[in-house]
């Protein structure tokens, strides 16, 4: 209907009068629909990126990766087991590599997460490399986001044909160090780093004149010095948790300090809450919002049975995920403290995301290298039911990073 027919309709008599409202209002609701997919459609179209999972998440808006099921992967004529990498792979250390280690089935490689309701992107490495182009891409964190960063340098290393070019731009050996790697991919000039910092703030000596028992202090307000080193970065990905509990803080004389004073009564949590907070203030001040692609990755689950890491506790037995969801352990606590403080800076830093993975991951008991470890560790030592076994469940974690990324029209400029 064009606009002489709708005006046409005014000069009908009053029994059409009805007609006419009809009319004009589907007009309008015309309108309305078609602008608004215009709005949602122009920027994936000026990035290229109308594949068909793209359309669909257009159209349905953003997918939910965190809530699924996990299927067992088909068979690829193109890659064993359809993975992406192996344990040749020389990023990984060589606790991941468990198959290396003695671990003789291979079943928890044959598994892929499905979302509810629709489909995770195809990890395509090549053009993650494309779209990060001239970047950084920065993980901050404990040894856990290490398991996520060697991961992803392993799907990065698939796309380039000379794998040796890929080198730490400081000469540092990759394997047990502790601190800072800067792995530089030259072709497109990108740096994919990880930075060792188990608690996000500062830990620091105690105070003059402290009690003797305080042997260290966790500075709540105070965020981790080498966070200079991470202005100006395209993507970072951020994690902590599993060193904020009794066992690793106050049961070993660490305390937390607020003000430059100790308060022995601060429990663990509140803390924990306290130094997010700290990560808030810093990421709102420190960090371009129109440039950085800033990620909290949820708390990974760990799998003892029959006890803590430190107590005997197993994971050796689990041979395929879990099941049996009554068996599984309610949300970790840290998260809830996590996306309360992202929700706070949604309208200030829209490029700030919850990388939820905790749900999917609950279920991956078979997944962790338990004793299946390095070469040379004591008979004695406890299980790894904390870590994950590379390739495995970080895979996901990183495939999932890849479509929030693609969600949000990412790429470098």
């Amino acid at each position: 209907m064009d606009h002489h027919q709708l005006f046409s309709l005014c000069s009908f008599p009053y029994l059409f009068k009805i007609k006419k409202h009809l009319y004009v209002s589907l007009f309008l609701l015309t309108l309305l629909i078609f602008s608004s997919f215009i709005v949602d459609v122009l920027p994936s179209l000026r990035f290229g990126l109308l594949s068909s999972f793209s359309l669909s998440q257009t159209l349905t808006k953003e997918c939910d990766y965190s809530n699924g099921r996990w299927v067992r992967r088909t068979t690829s004529s193109s890659s064993v087991n359809g993975l992406l990498y192996g344990e040749e792979c020389r990023f990984l250390d060589s606790g991941f590599r468990c198959r290396k280690n003695g671990r003789k089935d291979s079943g928890y490689l044959r598994w892929r997460w499905q979302p509810h309701g629709c489909d995770l992107p195809r990890f395509n490495a090549s053009d993650f490399l494309e779209r990060s182009r001239n970047g950084r891409i920065v993980f901050v964190g404990d040894s856990i986001g290490r398991n996520q960063w060697e991961s992803l340098m392993c799907m990065f290393s698939q796309a380039i044909p000379n794998k040796s070019e890929i080198y730490e731009e400081h000469g540092n050996p990759i394997t047990k160090h502790k601190g800072f790697l800067s792995m530089r991919f030259p072709q497109q000039n990108l740096t994919v780093e990880y930075h060792r910092t188990p608690f996000l703030v500062v830990i620091g000596r105690p105070p003059d004149k402290s009690p003797k028992e305080i042997k260290t202090t966790v500075r709540v307000d105070e965020f981790n010095w080498q966070s200079k080193r991470w202005v100006g970065s395209d993507v970072l990905v951020f994690n902590t948790g599993h060193w904020w509990n009794e066992e690793k803080t106050v049961l070993t004389g660490c305390y937390f300090e607020e003000g430059r004073k100790v308060n022995k009564t601060m429990g663990v949590m509140e803390a924990f809450g306290k130094s997010l907070k700290t990560w808030k203030s810093w990421v709102l001040k420190r960090l371009d919002p129109h440039k950085s692609h800033v990620f909290f990755r949820s708390y990974s689950p760990v799998h003892y049975r029959n006890g803590t890491w430190n107590l005997g506790g197993l994971c050796d037995a689990e041979m395929e995920p879990e099941t049996d969801k009554r068996k599984m352990e309610p949300d970790a606590s840290h998260n809830e403290y996590i996306y309360k403080v992202i929700e706070e800076m949604r309208y200030r830093h829209i490029k700030v995301k919850f990388l939820n993975i905790t749900y999917l991951t609950e279920f991956r008991k078979d997944g962790h290298p338990s004793r299946y470890r390095e070469q040379g560790t004591p008979v004695d030592a406890p299980q790894d039911c904390s870590h994950w076994c590379l390739p495995g469940v970080p895979d996901t974690w990183n495939e999932i990073l890849y479509a929030q990324l693609l969600s949000m029209n990412y790429r470098t400029k």
